[in-house]
């Protein structure tokens, strides 16, 4: 299935969009809502490098999460999800610290780390509904928790600064989900601008704005494999980079994380590191440089550069870090063969989920057709595609 969102002012068919929910929060609760919307991101390079204090370059998609809100006064969260066919309802008085393992430990959570974080938010009716797909890599959940935020802050008539947003949002995926994710996902939808990727240090949380070229399409191809950030893999990872902060620490006093090592420090602590920890090591750091170069060439528009860099770091993913998938890899393959396309790589946590592919805009469509012929030929599972342009971060749209 081909599908098109393409990034406007508002979002292309963002506001008949939002008018049905708005819509169908009238048909369930009465009262007319206020609405939000929430962007997804694709990180177009610095994969696994933020939990490790580096540097991302992702983009807001035009895909995202919306959200209807009117304010309540019995101290109550009343939340549909249209997505789930499913409807919570839930005291805010109460804290349930431990992850349910359902999807209202998204929205609970943010709520609760709002309350806890001195935000005086009162209660709440919510009607939720997402085109971001759930487990492809696309942030369907820092969609949502960012999309929640934004409403509940402004159904009680408080506000936050976006950093503040997204580091409370992070918070609540660490505690109420217990996936330990990095704050890329979060910022980004707290701080996109149209037509830009964000350049962000996941340490300091400067950033700054990059250029897309007028000429470059963000073409996300799902492999229809899904994955859970909760589970046991990307936790691990977590793990054996820490180990191996924990070496390399003892040569370089004051390294706190990978983002502060070298080359040549992991060289010369090879033979004190396990050969999977070295490996992931090796990934971050030579990320992270990745994510330099390819802002700088975004910001001359030097787009022959990008392909030998998103190649070099789908192949790190592949076989240092060891998160992509055989479907991961064969779209990539399939790309690399494809015209117009400047570069393409996995995206996301892996695991599965999506290939995010950067594609001259006259050359779209005759590569979505071909690369969605091609995957379905070797796998019989006709991927989902999506074109947008870089969107804008999350914000109340009526």
């Amino acid at each position: 299935m081909f599908v098109d969102r393409a990034a406007g002012p508002a979002g292309a068919g963002e506001r008949p969009k939002a008018e049905r929910l708005g819509a169908r929060f009238a048909a369930l609760f009465g009262g007319t809502p206020r609405l939000y919307r929430s962007p997804g991101r694709v990180n177009l390079i610095g994969e696994h490098t933020d939990y490790n204090e580096g540097f991302v370059l992702p983009a807001a998609l035009a895909l995202a999460c919306h959200v209807a809100g009117g304010p309540r006064d019995d101290g109550r969260l009343v939340v549909r999800s249209e997505n789930m066919d499913e409807t919570l309802d839930v005291d805010l008085t109460v804290d349930p610290r431990a992850p349910s393992g359902h999807w209202q430990d998204y929205v609970v959570g943010i709520a609760m780390i709002l309350r806890r974080s001195g935000h005086p938010i009162g209660g709440a009716t919510l009607v939720i509904d997402s085109d971001v797909p759930l487990g492809a890599g696309l942030s369907s959940s820092a969609a949502l928790e960012v999309g929640v935020a934004t409403a509940l802050l402004d159904l009680s008539g408080t506000t936050a600064e976006p950093a503040t947003i997204a580091r409370m949002c992070q918070q609540a995926e660490h505690e109420y989900v217990g996936a330990r994710c990095g704050i890329m996902d979060y910022f980004i939808a707290c701080h996109a601008h149209e037509g830009t990727a964000l350049k962000l240090d996941c340490r300091s949380l400067e950033h700054r704005f990059v250029p897309m070229a007028p000429p470059l399409r963000i073409v996300v191809c799902n492999s229809k494999v899904r994955h859970s950030v909760a589970g046991g893999e990307y936790n691990r990872r977590v793990d054996e980079c820490e180990a191996g902060v924990a070496r390399l620490s003892l040569a370089q006093p004051g390294l706190r994380s990978l983002r502060d090592a070298d080359l040549g420090l992991l060289q010369a602590c090879r033979g004190d590191l396990p050969d999977t920890v070295f490996r992931r090591c090796r990934h971050v750091i030579t990320e992270n440089e990745r994510v330099h170069r390819m802002a700088a060439a975004l910001d001359r528009h030097d787009l022959g550069a990008l392909g030998p860099l998103m190649a070099d770091s789908h192949r790190s993913l592949r076989d240092d870090y060891e998160v992509s998938s055989p479907e991961l890899d064969l779209l990539v393959e399939i790309a690399g063969h494809l015209p117009g396309v400047f570069g393409a790589r996995m995206t996301g946590a892996g695991f599965g989920g999506c290939t995010v592919n950067l594609v001259h805009a006259e050359a779209v469509g005759e590569f979505r057709r071909r690369l969605g012929e091609s995957y379905e030929a070797r796998t019989r599972v006709s991927p989902d595609i999506y074109v947008s342009a870089a969107a804008g971060a999350a914000v109340r749209i009526g």
